[in-house]
């Protein structure tokens, strides 16, 4: 660190310490947490705040729990956003509510922002591509302007803090979490995209325009067969495996200035044979990232509404714990009195010190000063259309996104398309719910333009839908089929199987994660796109009209399903014409 930064550090630490001062125990613990409010208003009556908080509105958790931030979702238990203009206010509705009630300490409002699957504002706003869609591109300039952009929107919104990018390396290909999140499987190639991306958010304009990054899973979701939202997954690396796939990421991260790093709910017996989750274990937390790494940032935990986190303690326990492993942040604790009551007993008890509750608020309104929010919470809400969704910003990340379209497999020369064939699009169609746009196959059906017709099958095309698929086949020139999870779809497999019996070109596209080309081999041309939104169907249709050639790289191996050492498609293979 130089003098300057030295400096620098002190005064903001100076300035943590005098926005402290006045707080009584209750609101500094009350600063520790992230909750989770539902409504798409300030003031909105919601049966669910009621429920869980015994309060009618998002203001008024705020207002009773003094809670340092709020996280925004878009399922319809929370219900959060409907567009740039409404999150916005949503936004300032929570400041005023923060800002009138002592301590008048301004929230930091967070997201899950990651891009791909993982997208929680959609309607009006830009569409990104998947994190693995950037490591195919494999331009780190891509991955800094992606999130630049991506910042300055969420600022725009309210929003100062985006929990991305992943730093996990997906390293197993079955892993149920984790996937199209992470850049690569690669930990070097992984490491750049981190660092490009931290920069992106964190320095793409001034304080007030930034986002902070939160690198996540520490210390290393990427090889996990299970899903922490529903177990406690255990990692079986070595030390000496963890250290040289699994750090160097966060490593990069760290260097990079990252405002915040993000636990995993895992359980890594190398690095903590307790067997406690990585989230609540003082070894992972304290040794290692803040010892070892010398981490000086903000800790935040993963939702601790996850089962990988709940299955050994009781709910009042963990925050406690995570507090004594060297976390700092707590994020959507499932019942908020219970959790603050426990650090305040703990406190009491003196099982926990003010000193260490004080650690880590001050962190925390660090945090919140670096970038910008103790002295500009609000935004202007009039501009958020001038900078939310531009053309200039569409254009710039499709600009990005086409450069990710990977061909795997073309045997029969079928791309790109010749003449003007009409196309059926089928498989594959994720599920319709409230602020997702258009589902993959009529997005990509519309893009392919007018004798391109859809025809989605859904997630589990059944024996009638593999009928109708057929049937449609047999009055186009060429058919596109979508699949997504191929491996552990019997039926997905049927379909592609079945149209490959037409007889009729079929090209294959895996649109979430690139595994699925390893589930059915038989298939002469194999794409893959790493998500499936609108963004990338449209650079998808580029690629099959001839329009601009295939330029991805796998960032990952694909391996014959079933088998992980058999690899049918390496690392960096990717062809073009």
């Amino acid at each position: 660190m130089t003098a300057q930064q030295e400096e620098t550090t002190a005064d903001t630490t100076a300035l943590a310490e005098r926005a402290m001062r006045g707080l009584t125990l209750e609101q500094k613990v009350g600063q520790l947490f992230v909750a989770d409010v539902s409504g798409k208003s300030a003031d909105e009556v919601h049966p669910a705040n009621q429920a869980r908080y015994g309060v009618g509105t998002p203001a008024e958790v705020v207002k009773r729990y003094h809670v340092g931030g709020v996280i925004y979702f878009n399922n319809p238990q929370i219900d959060n956003v409907d567009n740039p203009q409404q999150v916005a206010r949503l936004s300032n509705g929570l400041q005023r509510a923060a800002l009138g009630t002592a301590p008048h300490i301004p929230l930091i409002i967070s997201v899950d922002q990651e891009g791909g699957r993982v997208t929680r504002i959609a309607d009006q706003a830009t569409e990104y591509p998947s994190m693995m869609a950037i490591g195919a591109g494999r331009r780190t300039a891509d991955a800094e302007q992606l999130s630049a952009i991506n910042g300055r929107e969420l600022r725009a919104m309210g929003i100062a803090q985006n929990f991305a990018p992943s730093a996990d390396v997906n390293s197993n290909p079955v892993n149920p979490i984790i996937g199209s999140r992470s850049f690569s499987a690669d930990p070097a190639l992984a490491s750049e995209m981190v660092a490009a991306s931290v920069d992106g958010y964190q320095r793409g304009g001034r304080a007030t325009e930034t986002v902070s990054t939160s690198a996540k899973h520490f210390p290393g979701h990427g090889d996990t067969k299970d899903d922490s939202h529903h177990g406690l997954p255990v990692i079986e690396r070595t030390e000496a495996q963890w250290r040289a796939i699994d750090l160097p990421p966060f490593q990069a991260a760290i260097k990079a200035g990252a405002d915040s790093v993000m636990t995993a709910h895992i359980s890594v017996p190398s690095l903590d044979p307790s067997g406690d989750p990585a989230t609540l274990s003082k070894p992972i937390m304290s040794g290692l990232l803040r010892g070892e790494l010398g981490y000086r940032g903000v800790v935040v935990t993963d939702s601790l509404q996850m089962k990988g986190v709940r299955d050994m303690y009781p709910d009042a326990e963990i925050p406690v714990r995570a507090l004594e492993a060297g976390v700092d942040q707590m994020l959507m604790p499932p019942n908020l009195q219970v959790a603050m009551r426990g650090v305040l007993d703990a406190v009491a008890s003196g099982r926990l010190t003010e000193d260490r509750i004080n650690e880590s608020v001050i962190r925390i309104l660090k945090l919140k000063l670096k970038r910008g929010i103790l002295a500009k919470p609000l935004v202007d809400e009039r501009a958020v259309s001038r900078k939310v969704g531009t053309q200039a910003n569409r254009a710039a990340v499709q600009q990005i996104t086409d450069r990710t379209v990977t061909l795997l497999r073309d045997d029969k020369k079928s791309l790109p398309l010749k003449g003007s064939p009409s196309v059926l699009v089928t498989g594959w169609d994720r599920p319709e719910y409230p602020g997702y746009p258009a589902a993959p196959v009529p997005a990509l059906a519309k893009a392919l333009g007018s004798k391109a017709t859809a025809l989605p099958t859904g997630t589990a095309p059944n024996a009638d839908q593999i009928a109708k698929a057929v049937a449609a086949a047999g009055s186009a020139d060429v058919v596109v089929v979508l699949t997504s999870g191929l491996p552990a779809s019997a039926s997905q497999r049927n379909l592609l199987q079945a149209l490959l019996n037409t007889g009729k070109p079929v090209v294959a596209v895996g649109v979430q994660e690139p595994y699925d080309p390893g589930a059915v081999t038989a298939a002469p041309t194999w794409l893959v796109t790493y998500d499936w939104r609108a963004v990338t169907m449209t650079s998808l249709a580029k690629v099959l009209r001839g329009e601009i050639a295939p330029q991805g790289k796998l960032p990952v191996n694909v391996p014959v399903a079933g088998e992980p050492t058999k690899i049918l498609y390496p690392f960096g293979h990717g062809l073009s014409w």
